[in-house]
């Protein structure tokens, strides 16, 4: 006889519930309950708290709330709270029950900010190491990469700096308000290893008043976009990221090899033998800083690839041009003489450009696209030694 769904009848009482029995045994968060300890944070954040008034929801729960975020790559911590009562294994993570209060979404950034970034940090080298002890980590051979990550900010909250627009937004003066008193505190002094922070000249005018440190950086065929970028550094045996940090979206992913190796180092005690990488990371400066640390660099040379693509694009590769020591100047193929215009201090590379309108009238210009022609420092004074 076919059975038919009769109203929905609440139990008054429930009894004999087990959420330990309701998670199956191979669940992910079976694993991580097992090896990852997070008890240890009630040492590092103890001289965050009082020792009177109301009582905070535990350290751990909270490091585990933050770890779900980003596990379940869930989009926001209201989201993350109110999903919370609907997932069974989630409340068996935490070490909650079925009817335990839910905490409420404030509680985890109020603790990031009481924490800090120390904390966080220790966590991925604490598990990191773990990793290394286990034998999931060979740091011999190392991967390195970067990409972009679309920042949590309204693009219509970016200003042209140099605009008068700018004043009649209060965010905007309230921005650079809290900017001038980084200056005077001295937060924002360039490295003068490192160069500017920002190295898009978009950047250098555009910003954005809620997220100042997000770069306006177009991915793909997209639109333009408030991003930032992250650089990992990823071991070869099991792939375990032993080396990870943040920039701006437009900064140049080259200038980070040498941080990531330093902390693969740090955060593993080996050395790495061999770095890994793709033709972003093939500058001089790279390959100089993998010889001295004794590290092979299977990178391909940025100035190779970047002839490859001119010639696919159909655009004269730099060997065409002709350099005059004597007059410092450059003929091109179609025996123009480009004079120097420009020095880009943090590129390392000099710029050469025509008489305005002479590129427009050359009749090569119909067999190959003009560009303005630049040209790394390094690569001028082997070009003038020999």
């Amino acid at each position: 006889m076919m059975g038919r769904e009769g109203p929905l009848q609440s139990s008054l009482f429930y009894t004999g519930i087990n959420l330990d029995k309701r998670v199956r045994s191979d669940h992910v968060l079976r694993k991580v309950a097992r090896l990852v300890d997070f008890d240890f944070v009630y040492g590092e954040v103890k001289e965050s708290y009082g020792y009177n008034g109301n009582v905070s929801v535990p350290p751990p729960m909270i490091l585990k709330l933050m770890l779900l975020l980003v596990l379940y790559n869930v989009r926001s911590e209201r989201e993350l709270m109110a999903t919370l009562p609907e997932r069974l294994d989630w409340l068996w993570f935490l070490g909650l029950d079925l009817g335990c209060e839910i905490p409420d979404h404030s509680v985890l950034s109020k603790a990031r900010k009481r924490w800090g970034v120390e904390l966080f940090r220790a966590f991925f080298e604490r598990i990191v190491w773990q990793c290394v002890q286990s034998g999931l980590v060979d740091g011999s051979k190392l991967f390195c990469d970067s990409s972009l990550i679309e920042a949590d900010a309204w693009c219509n909250s970016v200003v042209d700096t140099e605009g008068l627009k700018r004043y009649l937004n209060p965010a905007y003066r309230e921005l650079e308000g809290r900017l001038q008193e980084r200056e005077e505190k001295g937060e924002d002094k360039e490295d003068p290893q490192e160069g500017p922070s920002r190295r898009n000249i978009v950047n250098q005018r555009y910003t954005s008043t809620t997220d100042p440190d997000a770069s306006v950086v177009r991915k793909g065929q997209g639109k333009a976009k408030l991003h930032y970028q992250t650089h990992r550094g990823v071991d070869g045996a099991y792939g375990v990221i032993t080396a990870t940090m943040i920039g701006p979206g437009d900064e140049n992913e080259a200038h980070r090899l040498g941080d990531l190796l330093q902390d693969h180092q740090a955060h593993t005690q080996r050395s790495a033998e061999v770095v890994v990488a793709d033709s972003k990371y093939g500058t001089t400066a790279n390959f100089l800083e993998c010889y001295d640390r004794g590290v092979k660099a299977h990178i391909p040379v940025l100035k190779q690839t970047q002839d490859k693509q001119e010639r696919r694009r159909e655009i004269f590769p730099e060997s065409l041009f002709v350099y005059n020591p004597q007059t410092d100047t450059y003929a091109c193929p179609a025996g123009q003489t480009l004079r120097r215009r420009k020095h880009w201090v943090a590129r390392k590379a000099f710029e050469y450009v025509t008489a305005r309108g002479v590129c427009k009238q050359c009749s090569l210009r119909t067999q190959q696209g003009g560009r303005i022609f630049t040209f790394d420092i390094e690569e001028k004074i082997k070009r003038i030694l020999s």
